[in-house]
C-alpha cells in the first residue's frame, strides 16, 4: 500500500521531472538556462556593386528634362534597377565625375555635375560610392568639397577622396546584415593633374603597400569585411590588362594570420564590362563597365555601344564558420544591364528580354566576357 506521505513525494518528484524537461524544451527554443535569450545567430549579407556614373551633357540634359526644366533629376534614370540596388543589404556605386555649383555644370572633357546626382543614387539605394578616379581633380579641391559635401547630405557614404587628412585616414564603415564593411578605394593617376598644394591625401592614389595596411588598418577598427573598389585598366579593352592582374594577385594574397587582409575588389574605369574571376579565393571584378553615361566614342574615335554596358555584381556573404575566419561569399551574381541613350534610362537587360525587348545579343555578349576567365567553373552566375 502507497502511503499519503508516499503520494506526496511522488508528486512532488512529477512536478520536478515536469518542471526540469520544461525547462529542458524552454532552452532548446533559444534560451540560456539562466532565463535569458540566447545570442542571436549573426546574420549574413547581400552587396551590390556597379560601375561609372559618367555624366556627359547630355546626360545633364536629360535629367533637366526628368525634372520637368526646373533643376535635375536622376531619379527615372536608374528606377529600372532599383529593385536590384534597394534589396540589397548594401549597394556600392562608382561616382566618376566631381559636382559643380550653381548651374556650372559641364560634361567631357572635365566634368562638373550636378549635384541632385547624389539624390538620384540615394533614392536608387545606393549606400556608398567610390569617389577615386581620373576625375577626380577636374575641378580642385573645390571639386571634392562639393561632391562629398553633396553625397552626405543625401546619405550616401564615400570612399577615394578626402576634404581632410584625418578624413582621408580611415576606410568608409558601414553595416550590412550582422558584419561591418569597410570601403576603400583608389584610382591609377588623376589625368595628370597635380593633386591640391598642400593636400597630398586629396586623391587616393592606388599604391600596393598602402592599399593593404589600409585594408588592415580598417580590420584593426572592427571591419569584418574589407572591400576595395579600384580605377584601373585600359579604356576600351575587355580583357584585364597586365597591371589589373598583377595587383589582383598580389592583393588578393596579402594575409594576416592565415586570414585574407581583402575580402571583394571592384573595378572601374575602362568603360566597358570585364571579366569577373575568383583570384586567391577572393572574388575580382576587373571591370563593372559606365552605368550611366552618354554617347561613347573608342579609342579610333568610332561611337561604340559597348560604353553603355555594364554589369552589377551581387555577391552573398556568409559569417564565419569559426572565430577569426573570414566572411565567405556563399553567392555570386552578375546583372548585365545597359544604358539606353533614347531613353535615357538604365535598363536591366534580362527583365527586358522577359518583357519581350530585342536585347538578346546584347545580353549574350556582355555574359560571355564576363565569363571568360572561367568565373562560372567558380560558381559565378548570371542572376535571374
Amino acid at each position: 500500500m502507497i502511503t499519503r506521505a508516499r503520494q506526496i513525494n511522488l508528486a512532488l518528484a512529477a512536478a520536478l521531472i515536469a518542471a526540469a524537461a520544461a525547462c529542458q524544451a524552454h532552452d532548446s527554443a533559444g534560451h540560456h538556462r539562466s532565463g535569458q535569450p540566447a545570442p542571436a545567430a549573426v546574420r549574413g549579407f547581400t552587396l551590390v556593386a556597379s560601375g561609372d556614373v559618367l555624366p556627359h551633357t547630355s546626360i545633364i540634359e536629360r535629367a533637366n528634362s526628368d525634372a520637368g526644366g526646373n533643376g535635375y533629376d536622376f531619379r527615372p534614370m536608374l528606377a529600372g534597377v532599383k529593385p536590384i540596388v534597394s534589396g540589397a543589404d548594401l549597394a556600392i556605386c562608382h561616382m566618376e565625375t566631381v559636382y559643380g555649383a550653381a548651374g556650372d555644370y559641364t560634361g567631357y572633357p572635365t566634368f562638373k555635375s550636378p549635384p541632385q546626382v547624389a539624390d538620384g543614387l540615394a533614392a536608387t539605394g545606393y549606400d556608398a560610392c567610390s569617389t577615386a578616379s581620373n576625375h577626380t581633380l577636374d575641378d580642385g579641391a573645390d571639386g571634392i568639397r562639393r561632391t562629398l559635401d553633396a553625397l552626405d547630405r543625401a546619405g550616401v557614404r564615400h570612399a577615394g577622396s578626402a576634404r581632410t587628412a584625418q578624413e582621408a585616414s580611415g576606410a568608409a564603415m558601414m553595416r550590412a546584415g550582422g558584419a561591418r564593411v569597410a570601403q576603400l578605394a583608389y584610382t591609377y593617376d588623376t589625368n595628370g593633374i597635380p593633386l591640391p598644394q598642400g593636400q597630398p591625401w586629396a586623391v587616393a592614389l592606388i599604391d600596393p603597400d598602402r592599399i593593404v595596411a589600409d585594408a588592415r588598418a580598417a580590420r584593426k577598427a572592427g571591419a569584418d569585411v574589407v572591400v576595395v573598389s579600384l580605377h584601373w585598366g585600359t579604356e576600351w579593352q575587355d580583357e584585364p590588362d597586365e597591371q589589373q592582374l598583377r595587383l589582383s594577385k598580389l592583393l588578393t594574397a596579402s594575409r594576416t594570420d592565415g586570414r585574407p587582409d581583402i575580402d571583394l575588389i571592384l573595378g572601374t574605369h575602362a568603360h566597358v564590362p570585364q571579366a569577373y574571376e575568383k583570384v586567391n579565393g577572393t572574388w575580382v571584378v576587373y571591370g563593372m563597365g559606365d552605368q550611366i553615361a552618354g554617347e561613347m566614342f573608342n579609342g579610333q574615335g568610332v561611337q561604340d555601344p559597348r560604353g553603355n554596358e555594364s554589369t552589377i555584381g551581387r555577391f552573398t556573404f556568409a559569417p564565419p564558420a569559426r572565430k577569426g575566419a573570414r566572411w565567405e561569399v556563399t553567392k555570386a551574381e552578375f546583372v548585365p544591364q545597359a544604358f539606353d541613350l533614347d531613353a535615357g534610362r538604365v535598363v536591366d537587360l534580362n527583365a527586358a528580354l522577359e518583357q519581350g525587348a530585342t536585347v538578346g545579343a546584347v545580353r549574350d555578349r556582355i555574359r560571355d566576357v564576363v565569363l571568360s576567365r572561367g568565373a562560372a567553373q567558380s560558381g559565378l552566375v548570371m542572376a535571374r
